[in-house]
C-alpha cells in the first residue's frame, strides 16, 4: 500500500525543518554565514549552493566575505547574490566579494518579511504536494480493495488534520520570526 500516515507526517516535519534553517539565514543583526545559505549559483551549467563554488567568513559584524576558488565564477556568484532576494549588494575585488549587511531600517526589516513569508508559503507548498501524495496513496488503496470506503474517508481525515497541523506550525514559526525581525 501506497499509504502512511506517519510517513506523510514525518515529510511535513521535514518541511518545517527546512523552513526553520532557511529563516535562520535571516539574520537580523549581525552577519552570519548562514545567511548566503540559500544563494543558489549558475556554475559549469548547473546550479549549486554557494557553498559549493566558495568559502563564506564574517570579517566584521557587518560584512560577509566571500572568497570565490574559481575566478572565472566570481561574476556569477555576485549575480547570485544580488538576485537572492535577501537585499544584499556585494562587490568584487578580484576573486574575494565583499557583501556589506545594510543597517535594518523599518524599509529593510519589512524586505526581510517579505522573504520570511515567501520561505513559508513555499513550506506550506511542499506540506500540500505531501498532503496530495497522500489522498492519491488513500484513493489508490481504496481502489485497490485494500481500504472499505469509511476507512479510506477516516484516513483521508487524519491526513488532513495532520497537514492542518503542519501548516499551523508553519505560520507560527514564521511569526515568530517576523517578530523577532520587527522588533530588533
Amino acid at each position: 500500500m501506497a499509504y502512511n500516515l506517519d510517513e506523510l507526517k514525518t515529510r511535513m516535519q521535514k518541511s518545517i525543518i527546512s523552513l526553520r534553517d532557511e529563516l535562520t539565514g535571516l539574520r537580523t543583526g549581525r552577519a552570519s554565514v548562514s545567511l548566503l545559505e540559500p544563494v543558489i549559483v549558475e556554475a559549469y551549467g548547473s546550479r549549486v549552493p554557494l557553498n559549493q563554488v566558495a568559502t563564506v567568513t564574517v570579517p566584521e559584524a557587518r560584512m560577509l566575505t566571500v572568497q570565490v576558488w574559481d575566478r572565472s565564477m566570481v561574476n556569477a556568484v555576485e549575480k547570485a547574490i544580488r538576485d537572492s532576494g535577501l537585499g544584499l549588494n556585494p562587490m568584487g575585488e578580484d576573486q574575494t566579494i565583499r557583501v556589506p549587511l545594510p543597517e535594518l531600517n523599518e524599509e529593510r526589516r519589512r524586505e526581510l518579511t517579505k522573504v520570511a513569508h515567501n520561505y513559508a508559503e513555499a513550506a506550506r507548498v511542499a506540506v500540500r504536494h505531501i498532503r496530495r501524495d497522500g489522498m492519491d496513496g488513500l484513493k489508490k488503496a481504496e481502489k485497490d480493495g485494500d481500504l472499505s470506503q469509511d476507512e479510506a474517508r477516516a484516513q483521508s481525515d487524519l491526513v488532513q488534520k495532520a497537514t492542518d497541523a503542519a501548516v499551523a506550525e508553519i505560520d507560527q514559526v514564521v511569526a515568530v520570526k517576523e517578530a523577532e525581525i520587527m522588533q530588533v
